[in-house]
């Protein structure tokens, strides 16, 4: 009676009628918990499946320019499209442990005394691996133990070999910064970070122009240029917010990329980052699922850069530049901007020759990389990814040829400003300078000093006659309000010699 008892429950258990095997239909029926296991595996190989088909979509077959799985999943941990994480051996960093030593070296020889975890939070390397190659150096008798330091660490010093050795590297390059990231690497992010798979939409360049008052024509006449991510000229009559309309199109795009700090070629260092072109941009603490000590230190989060160039250009500058004092060479401009914006501001008012320019430009504005010459006489190719923007007061026909006008598929004119918009930048400009709008004033401005003289209204001129007037109440302490008198002040300095 007891086994037929058991048998029932069993069955009923297992959700069979009573006369079936009841231990046979409780292992064809897994519990609750493996079957919703069974559902998390499925849902994990169908995310894993179309993560392996956006790596075939980003890197071809036999390209240098590869990323690696882990990359990519970390970008999906962030808003960032690409995340490099912290490698695990110098392999897979790109390096060898003699550059890595080398880069050690010098550093001690400059530092002195210095801790193992200081040296990988200089050359943002993990220290795990550093470790390893700091017992070996001691092994060769390079470095020599001057104490011990927290965490299982040392005081490291050099011994006479290896401040002999340090020296020695020290004559052909001093740099013993961050380690550099390898070239192919920098290539896989800048394919990724491209500018080319950004779209911004209309709502993009409203908010990327929000501070500034243009019109709905220009905006429509500017979103497909930026879109194709080329270049463009913006001319026009100076004064009218050419500049400024080039260093805020940049907004519209996503909002960071990661560079390296700097780039490694057979031995030849470029730096990279330039706290002059980049803003950087640290990850927020707590940013989801990315852990920020997994992040590979030797690259940097910055604000997709604007790049911008006046007169100064000269041909150097479109070059790797080689210090001789240190051995360092600089980035040019060009590799700076990558997945940003270039402004060749003033165009045509270079140091250089228009046509040296455009000669330099004309293939990688075409093919989308360029090739760099470096001090060891090696030649690279390079992405040419950003947006290029030449700004000018000078009609395009008079500067440059056809077959470059070409290269070039968009070609906007910057418009004076009509009675309305010119109003509107008056009473934009206003409050910001700490006047209240009177319209009468601006009705009194136009009438007295642009209509009778056929004078153009220019964008620039609200804010700077404001301005005059600003600092004449300042000079005479008295409270900023707009009057006749000052606005007559302000034209007869302004437009003196204009």
């Amino acid at each position: 009676m007891t086994e037929v008892t058991n048998d029932s429950l069993l069955a009923q258990m297992a959700g069979q009628a009573a006369g079936a095997d009841p231990w046979a239909a409780l292992a064809a029926s897994p519990p609750k918990h493996a079957q919703a296991s069974e559902a998390a595996d499925k849902a994990t190989d169908e995310k894993l499946g179309q993560l392996l088909d956006r790596i075939r979509d980003l890197a071809t077959p036999g390209s240098s320019a590869e990323l690696s799985t882990a990359q990519i999943v970390a970008g999906a941990a962030t808003r960032d499209s690409f995340v490099p994480l912290e490698p695990a051996t110098f392999a897979e960093a790109g390096l060898t442990t003699s550059a890595v030593e080398g880069l050690m070296l010098k550093m001690l020889l400059s530092r002195g005394d210095t801790t193992g975890r200081q040296i990988s939070e200089h050359l943002r390397l993990p220290f795990l691996i550093l470790d390893e190659l700091l017992r070996q150096m001691k092994a060769d008798q390079l470095v020599v133990h001057k104490g011990s330091a927290p965490m299982n660490d040392y005081l490291y010093q050099l011994t006479d070999i290896g401040r002999e050795r340090g020296r020695r590297l020290a004559e052909h390059c001093t740099y013993f910064g961050a380690a550099p990231v390898a070239l192919r690497d920098y290539i896989a992010a800048v394919a990724i970070q491209s500018l080319t798979k950004q779209h911004p939409t209309s709502g993009d360049l409203s908010r990327a122009f929000d501070d500034l008052l243009i019109n709905k024509r220009m905006l429509r006449r500017l979103g497909p240029a930026i879109n194709s991510g080329r270049g463009l000229f913006l001319f026009g009559a100076p004064g009218n917010g050419k500049t400024s309309i080039a260093e805020r199109v940049t907004r519209a795009f996503g909002q960071f990329i990661w560079i390296p700090r700097a780039i490694g070629v057979d031995g030849e260092i470029i730096r990279l980052y330039d706290p002059n072109a980049h803003e950087e941009a640290p990850l927020e603490s707590g940013s989801g699922l990315l852990n920020e000590s997994h992040i590979d230190r030797r690259w940097i989060r910055i604000r997709r850069p604007t790049v911008v160039v006046g007169g100064e250009l000269t041909m150097s500058n479109l070059e790797v530049t080689l210090n001789t004092s240190t051995g360092i060479s600089e980035a040019p401009m060009q590799l700076k901007s990558n997945c940003g914006t270039l402004v060749i501001d003033d165009f045509g008012r270079q140091r250089m020759s228009t046509d040296e320019l455009l000669n330099r430009w004309i293939v990688p504005l075409e093919k989308r990389f360029d090739y760099l010459n470096l001090a060891n006489g090696k030649k690279i190719e390079v992405p040419f990814d950003q947006l290029v923007i030449f700004s000018t007061n000078l009609e395009p026909r008079d500067l440059v040829d056809d077959a470059f006008l070409r290269r070039i598929p968009y070609k906007i004119e910057v418009l004076d400003p009509n009675e309305d918009e010119f109003r509107d930048l008056f009473k934009m400009m206003a409050p910001k300078l700490g006047f209240e709008y009177d319209d009468k004033i601006v009705t009194y401005l136009l009438e007295k000093h642009y209509r009778p003289t056929g004078k153009a209204m220019r964008c620039c001129h609200p804010r700077d006659l404001l301005m005059q007037v600003r600092n004449l109440c300042l000079y005479e302490n008295r409270p900023l309000e707009l009057t006749e008198d000052a606005m007559d002040f302000a034209t007869e300095n302004y437009f003196a010699v204009i």
